[in-house]
């Protein structure tokens, strides 16, 4: 099959078995499908192009300051919380919630408001590079679908979750009934596969344990195994919110124990947050499969606690980083404390997707950005003998969306956008 694409310089990637891999002077060919038909070596060009049918002159020749790396995953984003992203981070979790998420999300039963806040949403993570994203949006199911809508319009890859809640007394006019959870989520699950969007799927989304009922827990289980869907929430966030779940939940020991015993672990779960997860709650991660997103700018702001990244590893469980509200996903890298390379050989099979995406593997869709160091005007400067290795650094700890040029989902390029 011969290539569409084909790109020659400096490419920056994980792999199982390889943290981080520098390949410099490589050249990377991309088919007609949107998938890596190669890597190899610069002086194999010539053989190259008799093999897969490209001429030389064709050839993508990145500068001495650029490279390609895959695009970021983000495995934790609440598409509905962007109108107000970077504002209202005075109080405590619940109260946060309660005073200013659940009012501003019941207003995305107008369409119209929703596709001016998701169509901003979509925007702004492609520029910022997120190629991958897991998606919460709102309980509203015709918004949850425009949301799905819009990701594949622009390009995106997406689990796109119609938000599941039958419990909240504090903002009551946001809910639904058990019945009503069960029926819009199986609509929605219906209605987007019918769609065959290429690169969007839904992922059921039970908000947390706070709001639902075990009743819409099993529900939302059964839905999710029934379907082989992923599944997504939140578990151990803040300590009033464990404390809380104890309360409602007091015939199961642990706050994973009742996703547990509702068959919402799975090796498809990702789970935002954990900072309060027990060596024993690791344990069950571990052996179901399940992942966590650590959202460290998201516990910060709230004050909600600190996630024991090295012990979540050092339990073999998936760990992926998630914005939550549309911080740049590259702040959520400089904000941990352990290599950049453990985040990056992890965050390709927290979503499962590693089959798909995540490297660049022969064979895997061609997810990627194209970073240029040296933009004019750009927030980071590169001095003379500083090689592929320091670039990668600056960009990871120092740069931002300036600095991506090009953006690639499948090989179509996204970023920038169509006129």
């Amino acid at each position: 099959m011969p290539v569409s694409c084909v790109y020659r310089g400096t490419l920056a990637h994980s792999t199982r078995d390889t943290p981080l891999q520098i390949l410099e002077d490589s050249v990377l060919g991309v088919d007609h499908r949107g998938k890596i038909a190669f890597i190899e070596e610069g002086q194999n060009v010539e053989s190259l192009s008799q093999t897969w049918g490209f001429e030389t002159s064709d050839i993508v020749q990145l500068g001495q300051y650029e490279f390609l790396m895959p695009g970021m995953v983000d495995t934790h984003i609440h598409a509905s919380q962007y109108s107000y992203s970077g504002t209202a981070l005075d109080l405590p979790l619940l109260d946060w919630l309660n005073t200013y998420t659940f009012p501003v999300e019941s207003g995305y039963k107008d369409l119209d408001f929703a596709r001016d806040v998701y169509t901003k949403v979509l925007k702004r993570t492609l520029r910022n590079g997120t190629t991958t994203a897991c998606y919460f949006a709102t309980i509203h199911t015709d918004a949850s679908l425009l949301l799905g809508q819009i990701a594949d319009d622009f390009g995106q890859r997406a689990l796109v979750g119609k938000v599941c809640m039958d419990c909240n007394s504090m903002v009551p006019y946001y809910k639904e009934s058990l019945e009503e959870c069960k029926d819009e989520t199986l609509r929605f699950i219906q209605e987007l596969l019918r769609k065959e969007y290429a690169r969007v799927k839904p992922v059921v989304t039970p908000r947390f344990a706070v709001s639902c009922s075990s009743s819409l827990l099993h529900t939302l289980g059964e839905i999710a195994k029934n379907n082989d869907l992923h599944i997504q929430s939140h578990i151990s966030e803040n300590k009033e919110e464990v404390k809380l779940v104890k309360q409602l939940f007091p015939d199961c020991r642990s706050y994973t124990d009742v996703y547990l015993k509702h068959d919402l672990l799975t090796p498809k779960t990702v789970m935002a947050h954990g900072c309060y997860l027990s060596d024993e709650e690791l344990k069950i991660f571990h052996e179901r499969g399940a992942a966590i997103s650590h959202c460290p700018n998201s516990n910060t702001s709230l004050a909600s606690g600190m996630l024991n990244v090295r012990n979540v590893l050092n339990h073999k469980v998936k760990l992926g980083l998630g914005t939550v509200n549309f911080n740049l996903i590259l702040y959520e890298f400089s904000e941990l404390n352990i290599l950049h390379s453990i985040a990056w050989q992890n965050k390709q099979n927290t979503l499962s997707l590693d089959d798909q995406t995540g490297n660049f593997e022969v064979g895997k869709d061609f997810d990627a950005l194209r970073v240029n160091m040296c933009v004019p005007e750009g927030p980071v400067d590169v001095f003379p003998g500083q090689g592929p290795k320091v670039i990668l650094e600056k960009f990871l700890n120092l740069g931002d969306d300036r600095n991506i040029v090009e953006v690639f989902v499948a090989g179509r390029r996204v970023v920038p956008f169509p006129e």
